[in-house]
């Protein structure tokens, strides 16, 4: 298996884990948040629920597909998290659409509420840049 696909598979992984969070005893406090900050609902299991089917379609059919798959998701992932930022909503669960802005903010919380989108569309998206070559 190429380093590409194992990125791919390895997100399937990640983002399982993530649709889990919710159904696992002790993670959410009294105010349904995971780790206290989350506020993760039906609308955002699903979404990372078919975001891990992608990743795991993707590592099976191959170096091509992982890597489309890794550019797209990487930048949709990257780009919801930036948004998080600067209004307090992402755009995959249709937060910006829904919510008013709240402006922007660098609050540990609004940090750490964001990071996991930050972090993991940054780097889908640079191994599917970098490993992806000549794919």
């Amino acid at each position: 298996m190429t380093l590409i696909r194992k990125f791919s598979f390895g997100y399937a992984v990640i983002l399982l884990a993530a649709a889990g969070l919710n159904y696992v005893p002790g993670i959410t406090d009294a105010e349904g948040r995971a780790f206290g900050i989350f506020a993760l609902d039906l609308f955002d299991d699903s979404l990372h629920l078919a975001s891990a089917t992608w990743a795991l379609g993707a590592a099976i059919l191959g170096s091509r597909t992982s890597k489309v798959f890794l550019v797209i998701f990487g930048a949709l992932y990257l780009g919801d998290g930036v948004f998080g930022f600067f209004t307090g909503y992402g755009y995959l669960d249709f937060g910006i659409f829904t919510n008013p802005s709240e402006g922007i903010s660098l609050t540990v919380f609004r940090v750490l509420a964001n990071l996991p989108h930050i972090a993991l569309g940054a780097v889908a998206l640079i191994a599917g840049l970098k490993f992806g070559r000549g794919v």
